[in-house]
């Protein structure tokens, strides 16, 4: 059995960024509020979507949003939310803005703590339906949080911690790549590994949603082909039309589970690191782990890659990150070598490692993270 769910309204093409006045009015959304980052405050894209939303009575703006959102934020915001009455929101950005904008949403309709909605295994889910409209605008490629139903908010505890919810994913998502040109190298690179390790982890889950398999397998395709074109050249518009839909494709397999990169990632994230560049520097060591359980998907890796059989993945992806300037590993970041049993057993905790192919230990999560260290 399978439950398969496709449910955003969505936007894609160079230009779309227009539709965003009608988009608004057809959620009914007349007071909302725009949620963004002081990264992008100080760029032209901004300033392209506030025109056009120049016509609305009131906007009201948020844009402290942190590189990796916290609760302290998502209550800032929330106030600013309540106060001006607003009636839904426009998160604007990579997949922090989004991912705050849906915290936002759910606590603004439902009430309640964060904490009391993180989703944990054997937990059921907490979230209702009832949310306040949400539009993502994404300006990178590689989270796909304007198609995810997760939410990822560093609490005042100091954990990172999943919300996760089809009831989270945004009402309509307008993707449009003419908002990724001039992206700097190092972003272009980090976001689309992003999108990278999304496709791959997703296809590898042992779930069974052969839509999303060859929905991920696509994406994989088309960022593989692009990524460096669009690292290497801002404006290549072709590129960035490619690795935005993969990036969305990405995010659209997501309902598959991912796996332990993704399960590592979330307490190595708490020490503010980029998300995909951590992705990015444990995918080498998480694809030879798994290599034993997969035999034949990987096999369709290495063809969707346009690999020859029995080529190394582990050893395509490091040269990738080594042609695209990823950092070298987790030690480039800061991470303290002492640090990573801590890392490890937190990391078999998190829901994504449920969804690994190949069942994990502890010892087994330490010696990923060393190897990429």
């Amino acid at each position: 059995m399978a439950l398969i769910n496709y449910l955003a309204r969505i936007q894609f093409g160079p230009g779309v960024i227009t539709t965003l006045p009608e988009e608004l009015a057809q959620l009914g959304i007349k007071r909302p509020l725009l949620v963004t980052d002081q990264g992008l405050v100080r760029t032209p894209v901004l300033a392209r979507v506030s025109a056009v939303l120049a016509e609305l009575p009131t906007l009201s703006v948020f844009d402290r949003t942190p590189p990796n959102p916290t609760e302290e934020a998502v209550l800032e915001a929330l106030a600013q939310f309540q106060a001006g009455q607003c009636d839904g929101l426009v998160a604007v950005g990579g997949g922090s803005p989004i991912d705050l904008a849906k915290s936002v949403s759910l606590l603004a309709a439902q009430g309640g703590k964060l904490a009391d909605y993180v989703a944990e295994p054997g937990r059921p889910d907490r979230i209702g339906s009832r949310l306040f409209p949400l539009i993502a605008v994404p300006t990178t490629a590689g989270s796909g949080a304007e198609v995810g139903r997760a939410s990822v908010i560093t609490l005042n505890s100091g954990r990172k911690k999943p919300l996760v919810s089809l009831h989270l994913i945004p009402k309509t998502a307008i993707c449009d790549p003419e908002l990724t040109l001039g992206l700097p190298p190092a972003l272009t690179a980090a976001t689309g590994m992003d999108a990278i390790t999304h496709c791959i982890e997703t296809y590898l889950s042992p779930r069974d949603n052969p839509p999303a398999d060859a929905i991920g397998l696509d994406g994989l395709r088309r960022a593989v082909r692009h990524i460096e074109r669009a690292t290497a050249d801002g404006a290549d518009i072709e590129a960035r039309s490619e690795m935005m839909m993969a990036a969305l494709q990405g995010g659209m397999t997501f309902q598959k589970g991912l796996g332990a990169i993704h399960a590592l990632d979330n307490p190595l994230g708490e020490l503010g690191l980029h998300h995909g560049t951590v992705n990015a520097i444990l995918l080498p060591a998480v694809l030879r782990f798994n290599a034993p359980a997969a035999p034949s998907k990987y096999r369709t890796l290495r063809e969707t890659i346009g690999l020859p059989e029995g080529a190394d993945l582990s050893e395509w992806a490091a040269k990738l990150n080594d042609r695209l300037g990823i950092p070298a590993g987790l030690r480039a970041l800061g991470v303290q070598r002492a640090d990573l049993r801590r890392f490890a057993e937190e990391g078999l905790k998190d829901n994504a490692a449920a969804t690994n192919p190949r069942p994990a230990t502890a010892e087994d999560y330490e010696k990923i993270l060393i190897e990429s260290w």
